[in-house]
């Protein structure tokens, strides 16, 4: 049986119901799963099929412990350079900049962590189909995750850490695991306020 006959969820579903999950479980991700997630992704369409990306699937507890940290790290130095400067600048209450510093938090924790990363510096374009066909298949088979990024003040340490070339871009860094908590479904603004028919100020109907 091959990836694509393991990938039976349809595409509707996993569309509709796949969201930013944040709260993982530490149980592990069966290697069999974690071929399938990754097969998906490198099929992904490519600017001329050139593939200009490298995957980097961490599971090595204390490696994905190194990574929590820097993570960590690279979370808060994003929200000093949007003027929060620790958790009491945060608004109180259930919301998404709390929901991410959760993550921050237990990003360590996750089962698994998956770098996608541009072969050449300035090259992410080409490689961002990927990570949604990896959240897709992901999705597919229970799993949950999210786009994630680090900081220019973690860069050059997350390289070292993980033997990655200095002419290679780290674009996304993903943690993936079975959720804590349910899938979809979504909560999205109406199609006409965010798409126009042949203009931008012509709504969608």
């Amino acid at each position: 049986m091959t990836t694509a006959d393991r990938l039976t969820m349809s595409l509707g579903e996993a569309m509709f119901t796949q969201r930013a999950i944040r709260r993982l479980k530490p149980d592990p991700i069966p290697d069999e799963v974690m071929r399938d997630i990754m097969e998906a992704a490198i099929r992904a369409p490519n600017g001329g099929n050139t593939q200009q990306w490298h995957f980097i699937v961490v599971k090595d507890a204390d490696t994905r412990k190194k990574l929590g940290e820097l993570y960590h790290e690279a979370w808060w130095a994003k929200r000093k350079d949007q003027g929060i400067m620790g958790p009491e600048d945060i608004p109180p209450g259930k919301n998404s900049t709390r929901s991410a510093m959760r993550l921050a938090n237990e990003f360590g924790d996750a089962p698994v962590m998956v770098l996608i990363c541009a072969l050449s510096r300035g090259g992410s374009g080409g490689i961002i189909p990927s990570a949604q066909n990896l959240l897709l298949a992901a999705r597919a088979h229970g799993i949950g995750g999210t786009i994630a990024t680090l900081h220019a003040v973690v860069d050059e340490r997350v390289h070292k850490l993980l033997n990655i070339p200095d002419t290679a871009e780290i674009v996304y860094c993903m943690p993936l695991g079975y959720p804590r908590g349910e899938f979809g479904p979504v909560t999205r603004k109406p199609l006409e306020e965010v798409c126009g028919l042949d203009r931008w100020d012509n709504p969608y109907k």
